[in-house]
């Protein structure tokens, strides 16, 4: 690649002032749409260094918070978003709130840097390709992936939480109580989380020298019936495993009705657990073993994130994990025995 562009050589590509560019490059207002768009895709294609500031330390970026979550704002989604409005509301910034599945196509992302209100963004979970995150980037727009699909380049910050130390925990917690044949009922194979689950899980059994059975793993959208779906698959296997790790609690709910349609008794028969442990967990009967992961704590870390990087605020780390914390519930216990 040639060598990034000067602030100077963006003025001079673009027949704008050194001053403009700086102004663009800052988030500034009192440019023009126009130009502010001209300025951005002479950045976006040639790249720039960063402007030193002159006369002390730059300003911090005012505006709104774009926040984008292109799901149903249930108890997963709905503690991530609740847990951003009221950490922005203590930083006085107002929110504007993209969300519902019917917002999962819209291409909001190229707009964003032309919004001179906004002053930086919260995605969650984005189903954007890394190269349109890389894209916003480029455009000097902030922002902070909560709980990224996609693995994502070191400049673009982001929070999660740490699935592989989670899944380790409950397999850890499921060979301890005796167990060797463990079904997986994993994520999407193209989330980012579900690679880091199943390494998890696969550490787990070789620590207590256990070979990872494919046969037994089944990919699938982490919803209820999908859960139930896959678990009936392992369970009449003519070998059927005798623990259920499930994505999260939703299919670990499926896991457990597919347990009880066959006459088997939870934990007796079949263990089972969880991620995540949203309220279903505690309301099930029995009540799960689950992964708990610190959902509001990403969406408030999501925000100091992105307000250290309004205020140039020099942020060593910008991937965050955050740990999660096995609890152990009714849902799991000793394997039973080959007759």
């Amino acid at each position: 690649m040639p060598a990034r562009a000067t602030v100077r050589e963006i003025a001079a590509e673009t027949g704008v002032s050194i001053a403009t560019v700086s102004r663009v490059l800052n988030q500034q207002g009192n440019v023009a749409p126009q130009t502010r768009e001209l300025v951005e895709r002479a950045v976006e294609r040639l790249g720039v260094r960063a402007p030193s500031p002159r006369g002390g330390s730059p300003k911090p970026v005012g505006g709104a918070v774009y926040v984008r979550c292109p799901y149903l704002l249930t108890d997963y989604f709905g503690l991530i978003v609740s847990s951003i409005a009221e950490t922005l509301d203590r930083h006085d910034r107002q929110l504007v709130l993209n969300a519902g599945e019917a917002t999962q196509h819209d291409a909001v992302l190229a707009k964003l840097p032309g919004q001179r209100d906004l002053a930086g963004g919260i995605l969650i979970l984005p189903p954007e390709s890394g190269d349109e995150l890389i894209q916003l980037r480029a455009r000097r727009f902030s922002f902070v992936v909560v709980d990224p699909r996609t693995p994502l380049p070191r400049d673009i910050a982001a929070v999660s939480a740490a699935h592989f130390a989670g899944a380790r925990q409950v397999t850890s917690h499921l060979v301890r109580l005796g167990h060797t044949r463990i079904g997986v009922i994993g994520g999407p194979s193209e989330w980012l989380a579900s690679d880091a689950r199943l390494g998890g899980h696969a550490a787990a059994l070789a620590d207590a020298g256990i070979l990872p059975d494919p046969a037994l793993v089944r990919p699938i959208q982490p919803t209820t019936d999908h859960g139930y779906r896959a678990a009936a698959e392992l369970l009449d296997l003519p070998e059927r495993p005798t623990a259920l790790v499930a994505f999260n609690d939703k299919a670990a709910v499926g896991a457990l009705q597919a347990a009880a349609d066959r006459g088997l008794a939870v934990p007796d028969d079949l263990s089972v657990a969880g991620f995540d442990d949203i309220d279903v967990s505690r309301a099930t009967t029995p009540r799960l073993t689950t992964v708990r992961q610190p959902l509001q704590e990403m969406g408030r870390m999501a925000v100091s994130l992105l307000i250290r990087l309004l205020n140039h605020h020099e942020v060593e780390a910008l991937h965050v994990e955050l740990a999660t914390e096995l609890v152990v519930r009714d849902s799991t216990g000793p394997a039973r025995r080959p007759a």
